[in-house]
């Protein structure tokens, strides 16, 4: 993917971002990239059905996150 086509995608971070670097997302045709703000060169680029499984799982405890 060339940077090009990352213009004008709508990154959203966590409201618990609190430090400079932090995880973003943002919905790109049919897929989710995720980027470390620190280095927004560098993505992984999910399904909207991973995204989703991903998420359902975060909500419901899933992983430990201590």
């Amino acid at each position: 993917m060339y940077s090009s086509h990352l213009d004008g995608l709508d990154w959203h971070r966590s409201g618990r971002c609190d430090a400079g670097a932090c995880v973003e997302v943002a919905a790109h045709d049919a897929m989710i990239l995720i980027r470390d703000s620190a280095e927004p060169g560098t993505l992984l680029a999910v399904s909207h059905g991973t995204w989703r499984d991903f998420v359902s799982g975060v909500r419901a405890g899933a992983f430990d996150v201590r």
